[in-house]
């Protein structure tokens, strides 16, 4: 199986904790235990109390499968990513409107529907901030930085000292909307990073997912997220990784000629 679980990971271990063990506001909890407030099929979402960087509220999304680096994804993990930055956003929200009392509802048990105008993202980033850190720089109290995760907390960061927040800091921070309009940069050959007012583009998860060459041969790889059917979801793991690539590399698939059917005039 590509991106197993690795033996002595933490976040592994959370994960898989997680699945054995469903967590409920009723249930005790072990003091050792991460505070679980999500999880589904693609990430799971544990509160950071130990040692957060905001007193409002830090989470950490783990993705579920051990993906080694950021550097991994393509852009067919769009909607993933869409999906990690609507769910935090969610989840901190809930932070704040109930901080004395645990989230209603820890465990994913209803649909996650994307940010619209009403949920204006321009509220997430004057909020939030939400995304990774990036390799070589790393969270000294959270020092993993071989199984991807995103931080994601409540501004003002009134926790983070001075050591930590280089890593929080734009020499290592990777916000996740950049990322995704980054990503949509590379695939459309367009412009279309955000500025500081959410464009139609950033209400679309899938916009710039696929990719091909001027003669109709599809390169999209297979895509990480786990899709939902009862969401009307299809299978973005349609095709082979783009030979050459990481993901072909930890995933070989069984052909490289997917292509679009070339039209017949």
């Amino acid at each position: 199986m590509a991106f197993a679980p690795k033996p002595g990971c933490p976040m592994c271990g959370i994960v898989s904790a997680a699945s054995a063990a469903p967590v409920s506001p009723s249930s005790p909890s072990n003091a050792s235990s991460p505070e679980i407030l999500w999880r589904d099929d693609n990430f799971t979402v544990y509160r950071e109390t130990a040692n957060p960087v905001s007193s409002k509220g830090h989470i950490i999304v783990v993705f579920n499968l051990h993906v080694p680096s950021l550097y991994t994804l393509s852009s067919s993990d769009l909607p993933l990513l869409v999906t990690l930055r609507d769910l935090s956003h969610r989840l901190l929200t809930s932070l704040q409107t109930s901080s004395s009392s645990p989230l209603a509802s820890p465990v994913a048990t209803h649909p996650q529907n994307p940010l619209n105008a009403t949920q204006n993202l321009r509220a997430t980033r004057d909020k939030f901030r939400i995304g990774f850190i990036t390799p070589p720089f790393k969270d000294n109290k959270i020092p993993v930085s071989d199984h991807l995760h995103a931080h994601a907390y409540v501004l003002p960061a009134d926790r983070l000292g001075w050591w930590r927040s280089v890593a929080y800091s734009s020499v290592a921070w990777y916000e996740v909307d950049d990322l995704i309009a980054e990503i949509r940069e590379e695939t459309s050959n367009n412009r279309v990073r955000s500025g500081a007012t959410p464009r139609p583009i950033d209400f679309v998860p899938d916009a710039g997912a696929r990719r091909g060459t001027a003669d109709g041969i599809e390169t999209t790889d297979a895509g990480l997220l786990v899709a939902d059917p009862e969401r009307g979801e299809a299978s973005p793991n349609l095709l082979p990784p783009t030979p050459g690539t990481a993901r072909a590399q930890l995933h070989p698939g069984p052909s490289s000629d997917a292509s679009i059917p070339h039209l017949q005039v």
